[in-house]
Order: structure tokens, then C-alpha cells, then sequence
């Protein structure tokens, strides 16, 4: 009488050949995509091909069902933990696209001048300061204007740009490259440059709402410092 271990294979349509096991072959992503009625055709396929002069030991059987259980609790909490994610990644898109036409202060160097003319930005410093300047540039490096803030406080300063040059005449809608200097006497500051840009689209990657800022490029909604 074969064992039941061959009868169980003879049932899930596993011969043997010349004596020696032959198993199907499978590869790894067909084993990960066994589900909850892959499992149940196998316990069932063991229990009726079991040798009955050697059942399924109680314990084994136990141990099967609560594998059984945990894989149905997985499958479920998976499924739910799917669910809530798409629902919020549909709500923060929903409050993100009303960001379209608005404006929002971000990090970045380059930006286009406001309809008024001019810009204004932020300079994030890492340490204080006992001189501080923004040198506005123009598209091919040239120096538009340098304002001067003088001594500042670790945090945030923010600066203000009228649109003019040096010599008082209108520089255009650009863009505009910032180039903060800090120092803290002989000392160089760490900064970040924030500018305000008018938000043009919003896409869902990776399931966060990435806002497209001209002049910055994509931007994550989470990295926005401020909403104009």
C-alpha cells in the first residue's frame, strides 16, 4: 500500500517515476500568489488520501488550521490596510489639486517673478549670523542686485525683491537664480533657500500628492513650507 504521503502527491497530480520523486516545479512567483483556496485544496487532498492506519497526527492538524487562520488574518489585514491607504491617498489629492493656481513657498534656488514684478523668498539659516545677502542673478549668472540682511537669528529670514537692478532698471519676469551668502564672522552659515512658485499640477506617486512647481520641478506636498 503506498504511503500517505504518495497518495497525497497522486491526488494533488504528483507521480513518481522509476522509484524516485519527481515534484512538480514551481517557480517563486507562482508560490507567492497560493491563496487562501490553494491551502484548502491541499488540507483537503492530505485528509482524503491519508493512510487510515496512519492518520494525521491531532497535533499536526492544529497546527495546519492555525496556519490557516493566520494566513486568512494577513490576507484580511492586508486587504484592509490597502483600502484605508488608497482612501487617503484619494483625500490628500483631492486637498492638493486645490492647490492648482495658488501659490506655495518651497525649497529651491530658481524662481519667475510675480505678476507685480519682483519676488520674495526665505533663507533658512542653520546658525546665527552676523552677515547675511541674497545676490539675485539673472538666467546667465549675471548679478541683478544683492540685498543685504545684515545679522540674523538661526531660523528663517524672509527678503523681499522690488524687480529692479542695481542701477534702479526693471529686470523682467525672469528666471531669477537666489544665492544666499552667510557667515558668522569668519564662519560659513548653512542655509536653504526657499521660494514662493505658483503650483501648475498635482500627480499621486507612490501614493503622496507631488506638486509641479515652475522653475523647481516636482515637489512632494509634505515638503511645502507655506500656502500664498
Amino acid at each position: 500500500m503506498a504511503s500517505s504521503f504518495d497518495a497525497t502527491l497522486a491526488g494533488l497530480g504528483i507521480k513518481r517515476s522509476g522509484g524516485a520523486t519527481e515534484p512538480k516545479l514551481t517557480t517563486r512567483a507562482e508560490q507567492q500568489t497560493l491563496d487562501q483556496n490553494d491551502f484548502l485544496t491541499l488540507m483537503t487532498a492530505q485528509l482524503k488520501n491519508q493512510d487510515p492506519f496512519e492518520p494525521v497526527d491531532n497535533t499536526a492538524m492544529v497546527a495546519q488550521m492555525a496556519q490557516f487562520s493566520s494566513l486568512a488574518g494577513i490576507t484580511e489585514m492586508s486587504s484592509t490596510l490597502q483600502s484605508i491607504a488608497d482612501k487617503l491617498g484619494a483625500s490628500g489629492m483631492t486637498e492638493a489639486a486645490a492647490l492648482v493656481g495658488r501659490t506655495v513657498l518651497a525649497e529651491g534656488n530658481v524662481a519667475y517673478a510675480r505678476t507685480t514684478g519682483g519676488l520674495q523668498g526665505g533663507i533658512e539659516l542653520a546658525g546665527d549670523t552676523s552677515e547675511l545677502s541674497v545676490s539675485i542673478k539673472a538666467a546667465d549668472g549675471t548679478t541683478l542686485r544683492t540685498l543685504d540682511l545684515g545679522a540674523q537669528k538661526a531660523g528663517t529670514v524672509t527678503f523681499d525683491w522690488d524687480g529692479k537692478t542695481e542701477t534702479g532698471a526693471a529686470a523682467g519676469d525672469g528666471p531669477f537664480t537666489i544665492v544666499p551668502t552667510a557667515r558668522n564672522g569668519d564662519t560659513i552659515v548653512s542655509t536653504k533657500t526657499l521660494v514662493w512658485a505658483p503650483v501648475s499640477s498635482v500627480s499621486l506617486v507612490d501614493g503622496e500628492p507631488v506638486l509641479s512647481l515652475p522653475g523647481i520641478g516636482q515637489v512632494k506636498s509634505s515638503a511645502i513650507r507655506s500656502i500664498g
